[in-house]
């Protein structure tokens, strides 16, 4: 492959696909901006019906108004979501199980960045507790609906920054050593490990599951940056991807049907890609998973 290909790959271009998604729906957290905007206008193009699970409502709406009418698709909804906090995770569960008939494809999208430290409404340290915690209670607390929609998708938003990181089993919300770039890579390592892990547990039912690097994106994710980060920010700027571009590999792990076929793996640039051996490793993904379900009091085999 040529260097030039190579790099139209990982600075731009879209996934083209004609496929529909007419009578599925779809869950996408942090639905309201930047890669979960782009991918929820999407797949409204496609005719599913799209639950936006948003921690802000009024910036919900606006995006919900600004789809629906560039798309035509009404069947978009609003639900509160704040994955800061399991109490919420819980309630957003409750409603998504007495409303929905059926969950297709649940987005594991939303997240934050390198953020000072801050502990979530349970404890857990900030970036751990929302990137990985939170979507693996919600992804817990909806599979039974998942498996009785099957086939469906779980396609969860990790990064090239699981490099950063290590899981640290034993200081897993970094009290005693936190430094922000590396929590950030530990939880986007663990969405790695939990994809690999979760892909086995669902093997034969029909559910299936990915994890997504999306590129270097320009969004709102960028916020907590310090100031040397920054200037290197808008050195590489001009070779970041824009949120649509950035979303195209979600919506191919959404759409794409020959990935009815495949589970667990990492994707890039709309095929797959390689991980380090770290977020390879089925040791520690079996101890993560323990460790999590400890830590948010529940038993999922």
């Amino acid at each position: 492959m040529s260097n030039i290909y190579t790099l139209r790959e990982m600075f731009g271009g879209q996934w083209s696909s004609s496929a529909r998604l007419d009578g599925k729906t779809v869950i996408i957290t942090g639905a309201n901006t930047g890669i979960g905007k782009e991918t929820t206008r999407d797949l409204a193009k496609r005719g599913a019906r799209i639950i936006m699970a948003c921690r802000d409502l009024d910036k919900a709406e606006g995006a919900q108004n600004e789809i629906m009418e560039e798309s035509g698709n009404q069947n978009i909804v609003i639900r509160k979501l704040d994955l800061s906090d399991t109490k919420s995770i819980r309630e957003f569960a409750e409603v998504i199980n007495n409303e929905e008939s059926s969950i297709h494809i649940l987005i594991n999208n939303a997240g934050i960045m390198m953020c000072p430290y801050s502990k979530t409404a349970d404890g857990f340290e900030m970036q751990f507790g929302v990137n990985h915690l939170g979507h693996f209670l919600l992804t817990f607390l909806l599979i039974d609906l998942l498996k009785r929609s099957a086939p469906s998708r779980i396609i969860i938003l990790s990064s090239m920054a699981h490099s950063w990181g290590t899981i640290a089993l034993y200081d897993i919300n970094s009290e005693r050593n936190y430094h922000s770039r590396r929590a950030y890579g530990q939880s986007k390592l663990a969405n790695i490990l939990f994809t690999r892990t979760l892909a086995k547990k669902l093997k034969d039912t029909g559910v299936t599951a990915y994890a997504v690097h999306p590129g270097i994106v320009r969004t709102e994710l960028k916020r907590h940056m310090n100031l040397g980060l920054l200037i290197m920010w808008k050195i590489v700027r001009p070779f970041t991807k824009t949120p649509v571009q950035g979303a195209q590999t979600t919506i191919f792990c959404a759409v794409e049907p020959e990935l009815d076929k495949e589970s667990g793996g990492y994707y890039s640039n709309c095929r797959p890609s390689r991980c380090t051996r770290a977020a390879r490793d089925d040791e520690m993904a079996e101890k993560l998973w323990e460790l999590s379900c400890k830590m948010l009091r529940i038993v999922w085999d």
